[in-house]
């Protein structure tokens, strides 16, 4: 089994990857596989809505999504990780989500019943938004989300910062061992 995280912040070693590598660690003590994929330095451009991909399976923007896609839909598992930006999450996973989704929907529903769910850091607000924006993607996709200790958010603004929240830090990995029993019971 494997869980993909997908970390759509424009920065590398910022605080959603820390986050989210501390809920991959949950993962992995379980005996799962796990992969971080950040979006930060790739080009990932929002859909244009020209439905090729309901036709075949891809997408005819050129781009760095295809291998991504193809990573979650071999995936067990998928996480969607954001930082708010003004209030929502980056445009980066939301290119992903939309192009991914569309993908997805049209060719099968290969994410159905999977596990996954969002992780989300913000400095100060806009996380309810963010957290449901990322989980409604996953509830129209058929995936199982695990709940948590409380909603997958941390707080953080300057990098590593989010590890000093100890209670999102610890969300995020009750929210990493809710998936790993989930898909070890499913699985088994």
């Amino acid at each position: 089994m494997k869980v993909v995280a997908i970390v759509g912040s424009p920065r590398r070693n910022g605080n959603t990857e820390t986050l989210t590598s501390h809920c991959l660690k949950a993962i992995g003590e379980e005996g799962i596989a796990t992969e971080l994929i950040s979006l930060a330095g790739l080009d990932i451009k929002p859909c244009n809505h020209c439905k090729d991909c309901s036709t075949k399976e891809e997408c005819s923007i050129q781009d760095d999504l295809p291998p991504i896609y193809e990573k979650m839909k071999a995936a067990h598992g998928i996480i969607l990780a954001s930082p708010v930006y003004f209030s929502a999450a980056t445009s980066l996973i939301r290119a992903l989500m939309e192009r991914a989704g569309y993908m997805a929907i049209y060719n099968g529903r290969p994410f159905e019943r999977k596990v996954g769910g969002p992780l989300v850091v913000a400095r100060r607000a806009g996380q309810n938004f963010t957290v449901a924006e990322l989980t409604l993607w996953f509830q129209y996709h058929n995936i199982i989300v695990p709940g948590s200790t409380y909603w997958n958010m941390a707080f953080g603004r300057d990098k590593v910062e989010v590890s000093h929240d100890e209670e999102g830090m610890k969300t995020a990995w009750n929210f990493g061992k809710n998936m790993a029993w989930l898909l070890n019971k499913i699985n088994s």
